[in-house]
């Protein structure tokens, strides 16, 4: 009997032994990382990528939680997301564009209706909703474009003989702007500058301002005629102003039409910034590409978009937002945990609220971003102007455009317009069939 008790009592101390020595094992497991959760964000903006990545390993030193980011080249992210998803370690946190690429990549995207980041927006107008009114992306950026302007260049031109303007608010149209502009243009060498216009670059890296940004104008003002914000079909009620604001682009430029499909992104900010044109359309973002060189803070002025409609004295910038934040919701129920827990930090941390608005620049929706967080930009503190003025923004109906496909017809037709190889005709078939052809595809069962 007592031989019987002393065996089951070392098996109990065996049990016991080998018990802990699973204890720890987990937690050498754990502390090894091979079961921690984890956040991959794949970053739309490659501008901000150092921004995002210097973030990444902030909250990383300062949780132990992994941040990896990686980021898209230009013009290409639609397409590193779809290689990217289908991955075992696929992103935790991506984006969307807007509603129709939403359409795209709403089946990925985890309810966020009950997240501290939904309950932070400032508006329901900042959210993207499903059919069940879940919550499938939400905008962390609030961006404006127009047409950038060099207030000391303008200036100069304004002192010329015969100059169409005595001041800089006269510009409120777009015949002021055409005429301007041309004079400009014809006095360029006596201002010392190459042209009215930086380059209308139809390379990747800056096609997206004219086939996009540019193509909202028309898209936005027909939606307004026809008192909808989308549609299965467009018109063209508006095209013959596209061709004109797109012309007064391309023939007063920096360089002949001719040589546009070999202009970047880099080359347009480059000659803004070194004070070789007066004009360059782009928006709020692009501030860091130009201060610092040739144009002083102080002399970076924004314009309208003009394009000869109706009562646009009263138009004011682009304003909306295509940079959306989802939740992949086929990731770890850990891996989401901390992407929502990551995200509350970025909007709720000194460092992360910081990094938003005084590094990468953005106004953000968020009720965290008190008067503190405003970005030191011109362009920020010009469209904030325009507002106070009561001039009405321009809503960014380009997030409606059926695809990427479409975007590209429309580019392709433009440059080859603008080298003269095909007809204004050209382009606007592209945009009328193309909507209608692109429109039946994304939304064909």
């Amino acid at each position: 009997m007592q031989k019987t008790k002393r065996i089951i009592s070392v098996c109990l101390v065996l049990c016991m032994v080998c018990l802990m020595c699973v204890g720890c094992s987990s937690d050498d497991s754990n502390a090894s990382g091979a079961s921690v959760a984890k956040v991959y964000y794949l970053n739309f903006k490659p501008e901000q990528a150092q921004d995002w990545e210097k973030l990444a390993s902030v909250y990383t030193d300062e949780t132990g939680v992994e941040v990896t980011v990686v980021t898209a080249a230009s013009d290409t992210y639609e397409s590193t997301l779809k290689s990217e998803i289908a991955k075992t370690d696929a992103p935790t946190l991506f984006q969307v564009n807007g509603p129709v690429g939403l359409q795209t990549w709403k089946d990925y995207c985890y309810d966020l209706s009950k997240t501290s980041l939904y309950t932070k927006l400032k508006s329901d107008d900042f959210a993207l909703k499903g059919e069940n009114d879940e919550v499938l992306a939400i905008a962390y950026v609030i961006e404006t474009y127009g047409i950038i302007y060099n207030k000391k260049l303008l200036e100069d031109y304004i002192n010329t003989e015969g100059a169409v303007i005595k001041s800089a608010n006269e510009i409120n149209n777009f015949d002021t702007l055409k005429a301007v502009a041309e004079d400009i243009q014809s006095k360029k060498e006596e201002l010392g500058i190459e042209g009215a216009f930086t380059s209308a670059g139809m390379d990747s890296s800056s096609d997206w301002r004219f086939k996009t940004h540019l193509a909202n104008l028309p898209v936005y003002y027909e939606y307004l005629d026809e008192k909808v914000e989308k549609s299965e079909a467009i018109k063209g009620t508006y095209l013959e102003n596209y061709k004109n604001i797109w012309d007064l682009y391309i023939n007063n430029s920096t360089v002949e039409p001719s040589m546009l499909s070999s202009k970047t992104g880099d080359d347009a900010s480059s000659e803004f910034a070194l004070g070789e044109a007066v004009f360059y359309q782009n928006g709020t973002w692009a501030y860091n590409d130009i201060t610092g060189y040739e144009v002083a803070d102080e002399d970076i002025g924004i314009l309208p978009i003009y394009i000869g409609v109706e009562n646009e004295e009263q138009q004011g910038l682009c304003t909306g937002s295509e940079n959306y934040w989802c939740i992949n919701k086929n990731a770890s129920k850990e891996d989401i945990e901390a992407t929502i827990k990551f995200l509350d930090w970025v909007i709720t941390s000194e460092e992360g609220k910081k990094a938003l608005s005084q590094d990468m620049g953005f106004v953000t929706p968020f009720s965290t971003f008190t008067d503190e967080y405003v970005a030191d930009n011109p362009l920020l503190k010009a469209a904030n102007e325009y507002i106070a003025q009561g001039k009405k923004p321009v809503a960014w109906t380009f997030t409606t455009m059926p695809s990427e496909q479409w975007k590209d017809g429309v580019g392709s037709a433009l440059l080859e317009y603008a080298q003269g190889t095909k007809e204004w005709s050209a382009v606007e078939d592209a945009f009328i069939g193309g909507w209608a052809t692109e429109y039946k595809a994304a939304n064909s069962e």
